[in-house]
């Protein structure tokens, strides 16, 4: 059965044609089809919308009102449309994305921020934290974690890159007391750890042993610039990621303690599970993986 949509578009044919059986073969019908529908819908509408003969046929008076106002609302159909599957292709629109503080900070927002620069249509909004984002409540299109993900069927999780934890001490801390060669030779030095949550991440992420389970450290912060700055300030070892670090290993500034072993962290992209991903989250995602992994990974 044909619904008004789909009877309006059979009228809009007729009236551009000269007779129901040029309109019949633009629409692919019969012509008894195209006239029924013209019929049907003019027992809908209560009205005459053709004068016809044999040959030919012509609007109504009623029948250029109609046409007038059809006309418009299939164009903007039309229009919404085109529009939809430009943008599947196309970002658009507002990108909300929670990003991790510093991993955000300094890697991934700036190539949003590039991104953004690319489409004149697409309009960014960013959160920045290390807390956990509710994708769902918090109607984020993309969240970046480290570590861990959400077990659920309403989000879909990708790796887009990782995240490697190693020690790093100033170069001048290096030349004034030796460099821990071991856990427990860590162990009796100041430490300087992130923290969230009022809890510490300690070292014993890096092995079983757990020498420094007892050891309070010297500084602690939920900031990762805040801690790099330590390190750089002599203060003591810190616990960095090594594209954070990296820079300063370069600069001679930080030394990599290598031998107290590292930890390597999954850098994750989420998004909400949705039949259509939409092309600014999308192209996003896109965007990350391909470059994403050149920042955080330093060159040899």
């Amino acid at each position: 059965m044909l619904d008004n949509q789909s009877l309006s578009a059979i009228f809009l044919t007729c009236a551009n044609s000269d007779n129901f059986s040029e309109a019949g073969r633009k629409l692919n019908l019969s012509r008894s089809s195209v006239s029924k529908a013209i019929a049907k819908l003019e027992q809908e509408l209560g009205v005459n919308l053709f004068h016809r003969s044999t040959r030919s046929h012509g609007l109504t008076e009623d029948g250029h009102l109609y046409y007038t106002y059809a006309y418009k609302a299939h164009a903007e159909l039309d229009k919404a449309r085109d529009l939809l599957t430009t943008n599947r292709h196309t970002p658009s629109g507002t990108l909300r994305v929670a990003l991790p503080a510093c991993l955000g900070r300094h890697c991934i927002a700036p190539l949003l921020l590039k991104m953004a620069s690319t489409y004149p249509d697409l309009q960014l909004s960013l959160s920045l934290s290390d807390e956990p984002a509710d994708l769902i409540d918090g109607a984020y299109d993309l969240s970046i974690r480290i570590g861990s993900t959400l077990d659920t069927s309403s989000i879909i999780g990708r790796k887009i890159g990782i995240q490697n934890m190693n020690f790093y001490a100033a170069t001048n801390y290096c030349s004034t007391k030796p460099p821990p060669q071991s856990l427990d030779e860590l162990a009796s030095h100041p430490l300087i750890l992130y923290t969230r949550d009022a809890k510490i991440q300690r070292p014993n992420t890096l092995s079983r042993a757990d020498p420094l389970r007892k050891t309070t450290p010297k500084i602690q912060s939920n900031d990762l610039d805040v801690l790099l700055e330590a390190a750089l300030q002599a203060i003591g070892i810190a616990l960095l990621p090594e594209w954070l670090a990296s820079p300063y290993v370069a600069s001679a500034q930080l030394q990599h303690l290598a031998k107290l072993g590292q930890k390597s962290f999954d850098i994750i992209a989420l998004w909400p599970q949705n039949t259509f991903i939409p092309a600014r989250t999308r192209q996003a995602i896109e965007h990350i993986m391909s470059i994403l992994p050149g920042i955080i990974t330093p060159s040899v």
